[in-house]
């Protein structure tokens, strides 16, 4: 699975004009299920961001997990994460999950956050959203359970 994470001081999610997902302060997580993805890397992808120390202490260190500060994560699925630029102008996205299986693995590494304690808010799979946030730092990283 690849995901992008963005610390926020706020991110909301609109479809049509509603707002259907937000947060204050805290991760947005744009997440891709590739081709032979399975629950376990959900699960070890869950595992290493709420633990993943980005978050500033009182000295301004980015000593703190998303555990740590209690802060909350909005997960955005986004399919363009597994193009493969490769070859002339036009990306590809064949390494891509079936939507079916790309939806089950985008619901269940949500559901993995919550276990974990984060409180989780949705974008909704393959709807055209507006994605609005306001990246904090920025701090922008990309982690890839196949790297």
């Amino acid at each position: 699975m690849r995901a992008l994470l963005q610390r926020v001081s706020e991110a909301r999610v609109d479809i049509a004009g509603e707002t259907v997902g937000k947060i204050d302060a805290g991760l947005m997580i744009l997440i891709c299920a590739m081709q032979g993805d399975t629950e376990a890397d959900a699960d070890k992808l869950a595992a290493k961001i709420t633990k993943m120390r980005i978050f500033e202490d009182d000295a301004g260190k980015m000593n703190l997990s998303l555990m740590d500060t209690h802060k909350a994560a909005l997960v955005v699925s986004q399919f363009t994460l597994s193009a493969d630029t490769s070859r002339g102008n036009r990306p590809g996205f064949s390494t891509a999950c079936r939507p079916d299986e790309g939806n089950a693995l985008y619901e269940y590494f949500s559901e993995a956050l919550r276990k974990l304690g984060v409180h989780v808010e949705n974008g909704q799979f393959g709807a055209d959203m507006q994605v609005h946030l306001c990246n904090d730092g920025p701090v922008t990283i990309w982690v890839d359970t196949a790297a």
